[in-house]
């Protein structure tokens, strides 16, 4: 298997492309900034230098692999919705159907108001709501696309290491989950490559 990685600079990515290393798994980056990652990984791993957002790199980076983790965050612009309808062109062209993405716990259902986000509820304590709305656009593209597609959702994210001990529960947050660590949430993800489940899914991920 031949997995494209998505924000392999990131916070969540990193841990991602350590643990398919660390299994063997041929891994294929597209990296805005390559210079981000140490050079000891850099020389187990292939990579396409450029942006999600521009076409060309996206489908150049697509080519030959087999499934899609995207562990971007939104950077302070729509780069998740923005890019998201150029991802699924990309892996209809290129025959690929699985893709798997870090979310938000924003986005799944509330337990309080069953038919609004959390996001959109009471249940939520964060005033600002750009990032949420970011994620829900993206949720609503991959809804639509017809791919095989699950949103892994954590809640609050600070870093640590994993544990392998966490809660998941489908579409909803976890009773009385308060937080997940990036290393767990990266576990859980790659844990999903392995044994494939969640199919057109969000999950929510908390301790």
């Amino acid at each position: 298997m031949k997995l494209l990685l998505l924000g392999a600079t990131g916070r969540v990515g990193q841990y991602i492309t350590k643990m398919a290393l660390e299994d063997k798994m041929s891994v294929h980056a597209l990296i805005r900034n390559p210079e981000k990652l140490a050079p000891s990984i850099l020389r187990q791993i292939t990579y396409t230098t450029g942006d999600v957002l521009d076409k060309e790199h996206a489908e150049e980076a697509m080519t030959g692999c087999d499934v899609v983790v995207s562990a971007l965050s939104t950077d302070g612009r729509n780069v998740l919705s923005e890019s998201m309808p150029l991802l699924i062109e990309a892996m209809k062209k290129q025959g690929i159907s699985r893709i798997i993405t870090i979310g938000t716990a924003g986005i799944l259902q509330s337990r309080t108001e069953p038919h609004l986000l959390r996001y959109q509820s009471s249940e939520s304590k964060r005033k600002l709501t750009r990032s949420a709305e970011d994620h829900h656009k993206a949720y609503t593209l991959l809804q639509k696309s017809g791919l095989d597609w699950t949103i892994v959702c954590p809640t609050y994210l600070p870093d640590g290491e994993p544990t392998e001990n966490y809660h998941v529960e489908k579409d909803v947050l976890p009773a009385e989950g308060k937080q997940i660590s990036t290393g767990d949430t990266a576990h859980f993800t790659y844990s999903l490559l392995k044994k494939p489940r969640f199919s057109q899914s969000r999950v929510g991920i908390a301790y």
